[in-house]
Parts: C-alpha cells; sequence; structure tokens
C-alpha cells in the first residue's frame, strides 16, 4: 500500500489457518510479540511460540489484504462476547490504519449480534492505544497484562 492510497477500499479477507501456515504464524508472531514480551519480562521459545499458536488453533483466521496475509486473529465465540485471544498484524503493515479497520468492521458485527468484545494486552505494548481509540475499556488487570472490554 502506498503512503497515499486510500484505506477505506481497502477490503480484508479471512482464511481459516491450517497446519501449512504454522512457520507463517511463528514468524508473525516473534516479529510481532517478542519485543512487547521481552518488556514484559518474558522469553519464549520457538517451542512456547508453537505451543501459544496452536492452543485453540480452530479459532485462528489469517488476516488477508489484496489475498496475501498480513496477520492473524484468534477469536473466540459465545452467543453473548467474542473474545479475541490473538491479534498480529505484520510490522510492515503496522501504523497504516488497518487495526483500527479491522476492530471497526469486528465492532460492526458484534453490534448487529448485540456481543461484547473482550481481549488482554500487555501492560506496555502500544496495541494498548488502538484498543482505547476503539473504545475498549479496562475492566481488570493481572500481573502482565490489562483486561478489557469493548460493549455495543
Amino acid at each position: 500500500m502506498n503512503k497515499n492510497e486510500d484505506k477505506s477500499s481497502l477490503t480484508f479477507t479471512f482464511r481459516k489457518a491450517s497446519d501449512n501456515d504454522i512457520s507463517y504464524l511463528v514468524a508473525l508472531r516473534k516479529e510481532t510479540m517478542t519485543p512487547h514480551l521481552l518488556t514484559a519480562g518474558l522469553v519464549y521459545t520457538d517451542e512456547q511460540h508453537i505451543e501459544r499458536i496452536t492452543e485453540y488453533f480452530s479459532d485462528s483466521y489469517l488476516i488477508c489484504l489484496e489475498g496475501q496475509p498480513i496477520g492473524l486473529i484468534k477469536l473466540a465465540q459465545t452467543k453473548t462476547n467474542w473474545h479475541i485471544r490473538q491479534l498480529q498484524i505484520a510490522c510492515r503493515m503496522q501504523g497504516k490504519g488497518l487495526g483500527t479497520k479491522l476492530l471497526t468492521l469486528l465492532q460492526s458485527k458484534a453490534q448487529a449480534l448485540n456481543v461484547s468484545i473482550t481481549l488482554n494486552v500487555l501492560f506496555k505494548n502500544p496495541a494498548l492505544a488502538l484498543y482505547q481509540r476503539c473504545g475498549f475499556k479496562v475492566i481488570g488487570e493481572n500481573a502482565l497484562e490489562y483486561q478489557m472490554r469493548w460493549r455495543p
């Protein structure tokens, strides 16, 4: 995407993650999460990254733009709440409004079904600002992260 391209014209597609995507997902997770994990004092081995990726793997969808994967969303869904287990956008695609567009799309669908969206975010992860801009509120915290909720 060049700097002058209209972000509103971009269309996400989603593809269910498969075992063939594991190597991409490991690279994506290491690229997007390692700095934030280190800031939180956590060092993950490749095996630990793979464990995190494969946990609730059936909830995993690649986020694609123009047919190419640019990230991952792992979304658990019940009748009253959706929980974003993981949301990662490739570093080269960050800062272009795509996270906002993705969350707005998700919120629109959740609002139509009258469901809340929850997520957890590490204390010093810059994504916290994105979630706050999109209307998520801190509802709790544990030793490492905030728990957040958006309600329609």
